[in-house]
């Protein structure tokens, strides 16, 4: 390449003791889309801040527009062009569209009176560099995930960005959303903008880059063009492992269903929806953005009550008013927010996973045994090989990947006869989302009816022996998986929606 924005020169970082870099190197040319690719915990977050000047590297060297820097303040990263996007995008919430594009002119140009006719100006300004449309006047903590990037996006346009840095970026989106993304990271390349976007999903480090960096342990391991990837090489370079790929297969042990629903209808949320599920079945559910999956997902596991239609499991009618009657009913429901829903976060390791059952573990008297409740922790960090020093640690201390797993440890606990999973790797890299579908069909074997409910759909097709769409709140269709493609299936998601 010709002329590089950015090079990172065999920079180094150590964290009490821990390396988190090792020597790893990084080229950025100008108008160019490089993807930084590597597991949770890879390094990728620590480079990028020290790109930013949030942290300071112990060793090595960033060259910038050809200048040579080996500490970098926040303010010098920003007034050479560069700008970071993280994953909390970093709104303000509770202030207007036009208040978080302005604030950063504002904050710089020590204004003490507010003019606000310039302020919309501004705003209109920022928006209309990528062509988009938002209210400039609604309260960003109403908005989409997808509209608060693009203001993200904008607000760094208008600080006059020439490296906008895009720290996992499709997390939290639709695939709608992100080829709206794409489209604009695509406009921003035409102008001359580089991005560096970080990500570990295969399939979008394929369509949006033009050249990768894969880090592994806080080492370089591959640089290059994409062209040169496929799918095995990209999974190796990530993992240092070898995934064999192959679908879940599934014989139906008789006609009975374990769970069998029919006509079930929250107003507002999804209507006369009806399948059966069997014992050891993998069902997929899938849809766009307010198919009503998600609705399906929250009244299957009793944290709605339908307004109507029949719930079976096997063949009794069960009625649910709370998510603790589900459990009740040996019914598992694992979110697709692990965050704030799935996890307390704060809390030990251990002690989340042991809630749901903890009452199991407690005399006539009330006192709990509190060895079985050890015994019953250190099975499942080792069952479902949970990465942890001391289950003692706050879950907040583990990776995406980790997170997920005592999520999953949590519901395995009670036993349950069905177990809906709604996004089950969101989030998470290509090694711990392997051996979270290996798990999920471990518990297939031993006769667990699994529902996945995800817009994964190269998820759904490996991991799920049958999958239902959903559009506009109804079941549309119904399909086995055995022989089906991707494309194949994204048509018949999207056919006949605007």
């Amino acid at each position: 390449m010709d002329e590089y924005i950015l090079r990172a020169k065999a920079i180094t970082k150590n964290f009490a003791g821990v390396q988190a870099l090792r020597g790893v190197s990084l080229d950025i040319g100008k108008g160019e889309i490089h993807c930084l690719a590597g597991e949770n915990g890879s390094g990728k977050s620590t480079l990028i801040k020290i790109i930013s000047g949030v942290e300071e590297m112990n060793s090595g060297e960033l060259e910038i527009k050809g200048k040579s820097y080996t500490k970098i303040t926040p303010i010098e990263s920003i007034r050479n062009g560069i700008q970071v996007i993280y994953q909390d995008l970093s709104v303000f919430p509770n202030l207007t569209v036009k208040e978080n594009l302005a604030y950063n002119t504002i904050v710089a140009d020590r204004k003490k009176i507010i003019n606000w006719k310039e302020i919309e100006s501004l705003a209109k300004e920022a928006l209309g560099r990528i062509n988009v449309n938002i209210d400039l006047n609604a309260i960003v903590g109403d908005l989409s995930i997808a509209d608060k990037q693009l203001i993200a996006i904008s607000r760094a346009l208008l600080n006059n960005a020439e490296l906008i840095i895009m720290d996992e970026p499709t997390t939290a989106l639709t695939r709608r959303e992100i080829n709206n993304l794409f489209k604009i990271i695509k406009q921003l390349q035409e102008r001359g903008i580089s991005i560096l976007f970080v990500s570990h999903k295969l399939d979008e480090v394929f369509e949006i880059s033009d050249r990768f960096t894969i880090f592994r342990n806080g080492e370089n391991i591959k640089s290059g063009a994409t062209s040169e990837l496929d799918d095995k090489k990209f999974t190796y370079y990530m993992t240092g492992r070898e995934f064999e790929e192959k679908r879940f297969s599934y014989t139906r042990p008789d006609d009975t269903p374990l769970l069998s629903v029919k006509d079930l209808t929250l107003n507002h949320g999804f209507s006369d929806v009806s399948f059966d599920l069997y014992k050891g079945e993998i069902l997929g559910i899938t849809g766009l953005l307010g198919s009503g999956r998600a609705e399906l997902a929250l009244a299957l596991s009793g944290y709605y009550k339908p307004d109507s239609g029949t719930f079976r499991l096997k063949g009794e009618e069960k009625r649910f008013s709370s998510i603790t009657d589900a459990i009740a009913s040996n019914i598992g429901y694992v979110p697709e927010d692990r965050l704030t829903e799935g996890l307390f976060m704060p809390k030990a390791i251990g002690r989340n996973i042991i809630l749901p059952k903890i009452q199991k573990f407690a005399s006539r008297f009330g006192f709990l045994n509190k060895q079985a409740i050890q015994d019953e922790i250190d099975s499942w960090v080792s069952r479902l090989a949970i990465k942890t020093p001391d289950a003692a640690n706050p879950v907040r201390t583990l990776s995406g990947g980790n997170q997920q797993r005592v999520v999953l440890a949590k519901w395995l606990a009670i036993n349950p006869e069905v177990l809906i999973l709604n996004g089950p790797t969101v989030g998470v890299d290509i090694g711990s989302k392997y051996d979270i579908h290996e798990v999920i069909k471990e518990l297939s074997s031993k006769g667990i009816g699994v529902i996945v409910i995800s817009d994964d759909l190269p998820e759904i097709l490996s991991v799920c022996s049958r999958v239902l769409i959903m559009k506009a709140g109804r079941v549309t269709s119904e399909y086995e998986t055995a022989d089906m493609q991707v494309h194949e299936l994204t048509v018949e998601m999207t056919e006949d929606i605007e």
